[in-house]
């Protein structure tokens, strides 16, 4: 053989290769290629959605937790006021129903007092009956003399 035939049929033979590779492998393979580049391209452009998505959720949620610090703080705040108002009511009810308490043992004392009077009153009216009677040794009739004790009795 020739070597000049052997360089044209492996030249033959290489270009038949290079159009069955570029006919039949080629189209397939460059498709397989950018199917996989398309697909990672979405990969990465999902991943980049999900991580704004994840900062805007982050975000959001820092959000809600100022919100619910600052509405617990306000919700504190007026419980303290309440619980306050509530003491100072109490207080105050307190300080009321102690007043009556004492109005009420004054008013006691003052009655007790007047009764007291009018007893010790009558207790001298009639000492005073006794004295006389035994001062003048004879009997006084209290019939006749009622009007001069209950003069004596308003006088004392």
């Amino acid at each position: 053989m020739n070597i000049n035939a052997t360089l044209f049929l492996q030249a033959i033979v290489f270009a038949i290769l290079v159009w069955f590779t570029m006919r039949f492998i080629w189209p397939p393979l460059t498709a397989a290629l950018d199917e996989r580049a398309r697909r990672i391209a979405e990969g990465l452009a999902a991943a980049e959605k999900a991580k704004a998505d994840l900062a805007a959720a982050d975000k959001r949620v820092e959000q809600e937790l100022v919100r619910s610090r600052t509405e617990a703080a306000t919700l504190r705040a007026d419980a303290e006021r309440r619980v306050q108002a509530m003491i100072e009511e109490a207080k105050v009810r307190a300080a009321d129903e102690g007043n009556k308490v004492i109005a009420a043992a004054r008013a006691e004392a003052e009655q007790q007092s007047i009764r007291a009077r009018d007893a010790l009153r009558e207790e001298v009216a009639a000492l005073a009956v006794k004295g006389a009677e035994q001062i003048l040794r004879r009997e006084v009739n209290a019939s006749v003399h009622a009007e001069l004790l209950n003069r004596l009795k308003t006088e004392l």
